[in-house]
Formats: C-alpha cells, sequence, structure tokens
C-alpha cells in the first residue's frame, strides 16, 4: 500500500515538474494527464466503499497503456523479472525439464539430456503428484514452476507415478543452472549434406552455430541447411554474428532508426567469416521472426544462400529494457531494423489502428521493392518471402484430435514401459503389427472424431429445421453422415502412414528425447527434402540466386 501510494505521488510530482518546466504542447498534455491520473487514483484511494487491489489496478492501466502501442513493449515487475532473463539469456536455476499438465496431472514432457531430472531418470510421462511434501493437485502450471525453480546447488523431493510401477517413485534431486541450447540439434541429412537446428537467439547462439558448422565440415559437410522455422529472434547482437558465421567481416548487417538520434545505428560483421561460399539453404516458416529475420534477410540481400519454406512473421522491430523504480523494468520498443537492401520487414504499422483499435497488414500497395545483390527484387512491409515456397505439411481435423486428447502420448509412454530399448531415432519403425496393436487400443477409447465436416453438417440440419426443408433433405443428409463416418472408420488404415509417422516420433522422444524427436522427423519433412533437392542440384540453386 505504502509502495502504491509513494509511485502515486511521484507521478503527481512528475506532472508539476513538467508544469513548471516545460512550455512545449506535448509536454503540456504529459503533465496534464498525469495530475489527472494521480487525482483520480487518489480520489478512488480515499472514497472508494472497499480497500483498493493497489498492485492488481495499477497493473491493469499499466499493461492497458501498453496495449495500445505494439505487442512487444511491456512492463515486467519485479516478480516476473527472473523469467524474463531466461528467455534472454537461456538460463536458470531449476531441473532442466519441461513439465506441464496432461489430462490434469502434471507431467513430465521433456527432460533435457545433461540435467538434473534426465541424471536422476525422470521419464516423459512420468506425472509428479508432489514436489518437497508438497501435493500440486490444485496448483497451476506457474506455480509449479516456480517449484521447481531456485538456486543451484539446493535440494529437492519429488513424489512420481509411472506407468507400470505399482507403487510411487520418490526421486531427490539437486538443483543446476540450466543452459537452454539456442542448437538443441545439429547432424548429417546424408554424405555431404549438413543440418543446423538454431532455435534461438540468446546468449551464445553464434558460438553454437559456428561450432555446428566447423564440426559437421569436419564430418563431410559441403553444404548446409540452417533451421530457423519457429524461432521466435532474440539478441541482435547475436544475429550480427550469426550472419557473421557466412558474410564476410565489415559486411553491413542491419541499421536500427528510431526517434532518438543514439538508436540510428549501422552494424556491420564483427570478425572474420567462418565460410563464406558453402552453398546454404535456410528454412523459414510463419514463425520465424525479429533476429531470425535478420539472418534471413541478410541472406537472402546478399544472395548467401536460398531461402525454402513459407514467409516470415514479420517483425522488424528493436527492443530494449529500461529500469523502473522498485527492480521493475520496461521493455520498449526503441527501433525499426532495416536489412542490407534498404528494406524493413515490420508487416504491421501499430501506429495507424482502427477506430476499434485493431490493426491490419500492411497492404501490398504500400510495399516498396528492393534489389538484392544480384539485382533480384524483394519487398518491405510484410515479413521475408522464401526463394522456394513450401507449404508445411497438413494434417487433418481427426489426427489433431487423436494428438490433442494425449492418446498418442499415452501410448508412446505405454511403450517405453514395455520395450526397454529400439533402433536409433533415424532407424526406428513400427511394425504392421505393432500399428495394429495401437489401432485396437485406439478403437477402444472414448475418441470424439468431431470434424469440421461434422460441424458443417449440424449446421446444415439447425438450418434446414429452421428454413422448414429439412424433411426434403433428410435423406440426403442422412446418408452424407453415412459416408462420413465410413470414412472415420477407415481413416486410421487410409491415412495410416501419416499417423504412423507421427506416433513413431513420439515413441522415439521417450528413448531419444529432444534429439531424436528431431532426429526422427528429418526424413519425411517436406521442407527438409525441398531444401535437399535445392542443394543436390547446383544449376538450380544458382540460378535461383541469379533471377
Amino acid at each position: 500500500m505504502k509502495r502504491i501510494i509513494i509511485i502515486v505521488l511521484g507521478v503527481l510530482t512528475l506532472g508539476g515538474m513538467f508544469s513548471f518546466t516545460f512550455y512545449d504542447d506535448n509536454y503540456f498534455e504529459i503533465s496534464r494527464n498525469l495530475n489527472i491520473f494521480a487525482t483520480l487514483y487518489r480520489e478512488l484511494n480515499t472514497h472508494y466503499v472497499d480497500d483498493l487491489p493497489n498492485e492488481e489496478i495499477v497493473t491493469t492501466g499499466i499493461d492497458a497503456m501498453l496495449k495500445s502501442l505494439d505487442p512487444y513493449t511491456d512492463y515486467i515487475p519485479e516478480s516476473e523479472l527472473e523469467s524474463y532473463r531466461t528467455t534472454t539469456t537461456g538460463e536458470y536455476g531449476g531441473i532442466g525439464a519441461v513439465v506441464g499438465k496432461r489430462n490434469g496431472v502434471s507431467t513430465v514432457l521433456m527432460p533435457y539430456v545433461g540435467f538434473p531430472a534426465y541424471n536422476a531418470g525422470l521419464r516423459i510421462g512420468d506425472e509428479i503428484t508432489h514436489i518437497d511434501g508438497q501435493l500440486l493437485k490444485d496448483l497451476s502450471s506457474d506455480e509449479i514452476s516456480n517449484l521447481l525453480k531456485g538456486q543451484p546447488g539446493t535440494e529437492l523431493s519429488l513424489i512420481v507415478d509411472r506407468y507400470g510401477e505399482p507403487q510411487p517413485l520418490v526421486i531427490t534431486l539437486v538443483r543446476d543452472k540450466i543452459v537452454i541450447s539456442n542448437v538443441p540439434y545439429y547432424g548429417m541429412l546424408n554424405e555431404d549434406i549438413g543440418y543446423i537446428l538454431l532455435s534461438d537467439f540468446t546468449t551464445h547462439a553464434s558460438e553454437e552455430t559456428k561450432k555446428a558448422l566447423v564440426d559437421l565440415k569436419s564430418q563431410g559437410a559441403s553444404k548446409i541447411v540452417l533451421d530457423l522455422r519457429d524461432n521466435p529472434g532474440g539478441l541482435l547482437d547475436e544475429a550480427i554474428k550469426v550472419a557473421n558465421v557466412f558474410i564476410p567481416k565489415g559486411k553491413e548487417v542491419v541499421k536500427t532508426k528510431g526517434k532518438k538520434e543514439s538508436w540510428n545505428k549501422s552494424y556491420e560483421a564483427p570478425n572474420p567469416s567462418t565460410d563464406e561460399e558453402i552453398p546454404l539453404v535456410v528454412l523459414t516458416s510463419s514463425g520465424t521472426a525479429s533476429a531470425a529475420e535478420i539472418v534471413s534477410g541478410v541472406i537472402q540481400d546478399y544472395d548467401r544462400g536460398v531461402l525454402v519454406g513459407k514467409r516470415t512473421y514479420g517483425k522488424g522491430l528493436v527492443q530494449a529494457t529500461r529500469p523502473l523504480p522498485y527492480n521493475a523494468q520496461l521493455k520498449i520498443t526503441t527501433a525499426k531494423y532495416y536489412i542490407p537492401s534498404g528494406r524493413c520487414i515490420q508487416a504491421i504499422d501499430y501506429s495507424l489502428r482502427n477506430e476499434d483499435g485493431s490493426v491490419g497488414k500492411i497492404p501490398d500497395s504500400l510495399k516498396v521493392a528492393f534489389k538484392t545483390t544480384n539485382g533480384r527484387t524483394v519487398y518491405d512491409g510484410g515479413g521475408i518471402n522464401p526463394d522456394v515456397p513450401v507449404d508445411e505439411k497438413k494434417f487433418s481435423h481427426l489426427l489433431y484430435n487423436i494428438v490433442n486428447n494425449n492418446f498418442m502420448f499415452e501410448y508412446a509412454t505405454m511403450y517405453r514401459a514395455k520395450h526397454p530399448e529400439i533402433k536409433g531415432a533415424r532407424e526406428f519403425s513400427l511394425t504392421d503389427e505393432e500399428y495394429k496393436e495401437f489401432v485396437t487400443w485406439l478403437e477402444a477409447k472414448d475418441l470424439s472424431f468431431s470434424s469440421q465436416i461434422d460441424e458443417a453438417i449440424n449446421q446444415l440440419v439447425e438450418l434446414s429445421k429452421e428454413e422448414k426443408y429439412y424433411e426434403g433433405l433428410e435423406a440426403s443428409i442422412s446418408e452424407l453422415k453415412n459416408k462420413v463416418s465410413t470414412i472415420k472408420k477407415n481413416y486410421l488404415v487410409d491415412y495410416k502412414d501419416e499417423v504412423r509417422n507421427m506416433l513413431e516420433e513420439e515413441i522415439v522422444s521417450r528413448y531419444y528425447f529432444h534429439q531424436g524427436l528431431i532426429e526422427a522427423a528429418l526424413d519425411h519433412d517436406p521442407i527438409i527434402l525441398e531444401a535437399e533437392a535445392v542443394l543436390n542440384n547446383p544449376k538450380r540453386y544458382n540460378q535461383i540466386l541469379s533471377n
């Protein structure tokens, strides 16, 4: 309560300072509105019938104010500062596992190899019921996460239910410093193509990328696939250094332009490159954003490699943190970035909001054309378009229902309990008999095959009854329902490869964890297969970069 009053008095004082010091219209507006806000809050606090939840009200007000700007300008209270540091540094104190709710129970979803959870023998599918004697049943995921995190070197005890074990297990762990790798996987796709998955741009991203490239070349890689799909970005400095792995020292990587002159900067590649010649394909998706788009854009603008996949997210904004009182922080958008061709790929102009507060995409008519080094035409204002567009594999609504109901997760956990070991991640496959066992098991489950088609049929029935012509359509609707029902029954047979591939990946993760999950998908990922096709055809590769 005392802290909130001090903040409000500070705001009021600040308003007074502006009113006596500045005569500019803009500062007068700031002073006037701060005074209104402070006075309003003082009146609320004095006269409102109940005691005010002060921190909650002020935080709500701050969040509402920032929401009118862009989604990347955030207020970070002291209580959330540790979580924010984790996202920027990739480091935290804990057990090294992803834990989340499955069917309402706190469940281990992925232990990271080499960290306490893995070393203690925790498995995917283990259900955690207690932490240090505290029952987790009614706790939220955030509350459970806070119980698991802590200072490195501190001990905690878990009670775990594991499929196939008659009694709960008591597992004792010692928390450690957890460093999340930016490159969770790299390896050879075939005898001469290396693959690097870069999933974040936290501290050391460039070092990890460089190490992976050097190691792959030592294994015989003469071509590289750099996977930036669903990479949300991160540190600008790391984006510059990752681009520098493939482009020469001194080349411009990015410019930033903001309201303050100090934010108008040009950043060049600071170090000698690791390899400027090796044929390169960069994979992009609609989730490739921010720092990942800088790297993608640099590679495209200098015609250093071919982009394969989908158009990127379109986040051309730079954020910085500013300190606030009481250990809080403001993450604020300070500038826009511009890649070497001169384009800014920001897809949305948050300064031009509609009357309802919504924002729209920048229309094609307002996009400007730019040129790459080889004279290829590229555009601003809409993310980065790949040189070779490839749609990600789309799965049926029925398969999503199987996954979303956790049936694959549950079956893979059962499979792990019955099979102590399997072949390597890329070699493992289910036999036809094993797949039939899964189908039989699934048929006994209460699986709702509700789909968009079912919903459309139900809407048709309701509408036809409402419009009084149901009787004329009843026979046709009944026939349509029967056909859909037959398709559903045959689905697990007709789409056997699609379902089996996904089930195999889930099973592989039980033995080889995150790296195995990635490896298991490599040989049937359509975007990776297209990348291989481009790299295996030098004429096509060079033609793409010259047109």
